[in-house]
C-alpha cells in the first residue's frame, strides 16, 4: 500500500497547469506543463514542462489529431511518468491549482497518472477553474468560451495545444478578461467586489470524494466572504436608505439629467446603461411592499413590489427613453414594459426586482443580492452570502423592504426591456414585529 502524501506545505503561489493527452476513448498523458505565479501580482515565479512516454506507445496515434504534432516519434525518447513524477508533484502539491476545465479534465489525468505508478497524487490547497469562472463573468461574447476562442477574441494568436504554451495563453486570457471587466464595471460606476469574485470563482478542494472535506473548504471561503459583506454593511448608514453610496434617492432624481449611453470596450458586445448626472443611475426606495415572491424557476428568483407614484414616474421616463433611443429597442424583439398593473387600471403599479444569485461549484446557488433584516436598532445582516433557501425568501411576502437596485437594459430571446436588479434589500419584517 502506498504511503499517504505528506501534509501540503504552506505555499501562497498559484500554479497554472495544462496536460496534453491522446484522443478519446483512451486518455494517456503525453505532456505536462505548469507555470507558478505570484498570487498578488500574477508574475511568473517558475515553470516546468516535460513530455511523457506512455507505457504503451501504440496508444499514441501517428500523428495524433488532439496534440498538434505530438507523435510516437516525439515521445519515444521522453522519460516515463515515473521518472518525472517528483517534479510534477513538487510543482503542484500544496498550491492553488488553476487551469481551463481543470476540474473535469487536467486534475483527473494527473490523479490517474500517479495512481498508475502506485503513488499518492499531489493535493491542491484549492482549485480555480477558469472555464466556469470566465463563462460567468465574461459571458458568451467570446463564443464557446474555449481557450482557443478566448485567445482569438483578444488577438493572442492560435492555440498550439502544447502544455506550456497553453498555460501561458491561459494566464494572458485571464489578465485580458480581468482588465476588460474592470474597465466596464468602472464606467458603470460599480467596481467588482471581492465577495462576488470569491463566490463565483469555483474555488474548491479536489482529489477527495469526501463531501465533508469540500464543504469545510467552501465554508471557510464563505466565512471570509460573509465577514467582508458584514464589514461593508456596518459602514452604511443603518437608519437611512440614503446611506448607501452610489444609489440615488427618488427626491434627488432629475429626469432631465437622465440619459442613455452605449459603452463599447475592446471589441466586447455593446452595453447600454442609464446615466444620471455623470454616473450610472442606481436607485434607492424605502418601504416597498412585497406583493409576492417568485421562486418557481430557481435559481432565478424575484419579488414583485408595489411602487409609489414618484418611482413610477421615474421608471416610466426611463422606459420611454430606452424605447426611443436604445439599440435594444431597435431590434426585432418585443419590448416588455417595466411597470405592470394587476387587475384593473386603478390598482397600484408594480415592478419585479430580480434577486441576483450565483452558482458555486456548479450546483450550489448563493445570494449575490445582500438581503438584510432591519429593526429599530438598525440593519442586521440576515441572509447575505447564504445558500438560497426558497422558504426563507418567501417569508418576505407581505413585508416591506428598502430596495437598492440598478436598471439594466436587456435583449434576450426575442424580448427586450429594463431589468431591475436588487443589489441590497433591507427587510422590515413587520409580521415578526407585530
Amino acid at each position: 500500500m502506498a504511503a499517504p502524501a505528506p501534509a501540503p506545505p504552506d505555499r501562497e503561489e498559484i500554479v497554472f497547469l495544462d496536460v496534453e493527452t491522446t484522443t478519446p476513448p483512451r486518455r494517456v498523458l503525453l505532456e505536462f506543463g505548469a507555470v507558478v505565479v505570484c498570487s498578488r501580482r500574477l508574475v511568473d515565479v517558475s515553470s516546468y514542462a516535460t513530455l511523457v512516454r506512455p507505457a504503451d506507445l501504440d496508444a499514441v496515434p501517428d500523428p495524433t489529431a488532439r496534440c498538434n504534432g505530438i507523435t510516437r516519434d516525439t515521445v519515444v525518447a521522453a522519460p516515463p511518468f515515473r521518472d518525472v513524477a517528483d517534479n510534477v508533484y513538487d510543482s503542484l502539491h500544496g498550491r492553488v491549482w488553476a487551469g481551463h476545465n481543470i476540474v473535469d479534465f487536467d486534475s483527473v489525468i494527473i490523479r490517474d497518472a500517479f495512481a498508475e505508478i502506485g503513488r499518492p497524487p499531489p493535493e491542491p490547497k484549492g482549485m480555480v477553474d477558469t472555464l466556469p469562472l470566465l463563462t460567468h463573468w465574461f459571458g458568451p461574447r467570446a463564443g464557446d468560451m474555449k481557450l482557443a476562442s478566448l485567445a482569438n477574441y483578444f488577438g493572442l494568436g492560435k492555440q498550439r495545444h502544447r502544455s506550456l504554451d497553453d498555460v501561458k495563453m491561459n494566464i494572458d486570457v485571464v489578465k485580458n478578461c480581468a482588465t476588460v471587466l474592470f474597465l466596464e464595471e468602472s464606467l458603470r460606476g460599480v467596481v467588482p467586489t471581492p465577495q462576488n469574485m470569491l463566490e463565483d470563482a469555483t474555488i474548491r478542494t479536489q482529489g477527495t470524494s469526501d463531501p465533508a472535506t469540500n464543504r469545510d473548504y467552501n465554508e471557510l471561503v464563505g466565512s471570509h466572504v460573509e465577514e467582508m459583506m458584514i464589514d461593508t454593511t456596518k459602514q452604511m448608514d443603518a437608519r437611512s436608505s440614503g446611506g448607501s453610496s452610489g444609489f440615488v434617492e427618488l427626491d434627488d432624481v432629475s429626469t432631465e439629467s437622465i440619459e442613455i449611453k452605449v459603452v463599447l470596450l475592446h471589441r466586447s458586445r455593446p452595453r447600454t446603461i442609464f446615466h444620471h448626472k455623470g454616473a450610472q443611475l442606481q436607485l434607492s426606495c424605502p418601504g416597498l411592499e412585497v406583493r409576492w415572491v417568485s421562486t418557481q424557476f430557481q435559481p432565478k428568483l424575484s419579488i414583485v413590489v408595489d411602487i409609489p407614484d414618484n418611482l413610477s414616474k421615474v421608471l416610466e421616463f426611463c422606459d420611454n427613453l430606452a424605447q426611443s433611443e436604445s439599440p435594444e429597442a431597435r431590434s426585432n424583439s418585443t419590448w416588455k414594459p417595466i411597470i405592470k398593473r394587476y387587475g384593473n387600471a386603478t390598482t397600484r403599479p408594480t415592478v419585479r426586482l430580480k434577486i441576483a444569485t450565483t452558482i458555486v461549484n456548479g450546483n450550489t446557488a448563493m445570494y449575490s443580492t445582500q438581503i438584510c433584516q432591519k429593526d429599530c436598532n438598525g440593519v442586521i445582516p440576515k441572509l447575505a452570502s447564504r445558500k438560497v433557501d426558497a422558504a426563507e425568501l418567501e417569508s418576505l411576502q407581505g413585508n416591506k423592504v428598502d430596495a437598492f437596485f440598478s436598471l439594466e437594459i436587456y435583449d434576450y430571446k426575442a424580448k427586450a426591456g429594463i431589468l431591475l436588479v436588487a443589489k441590497r434589500l433591507d427587510v422590515h419584517f413587520l409580521r415578526d414585529q407585530a
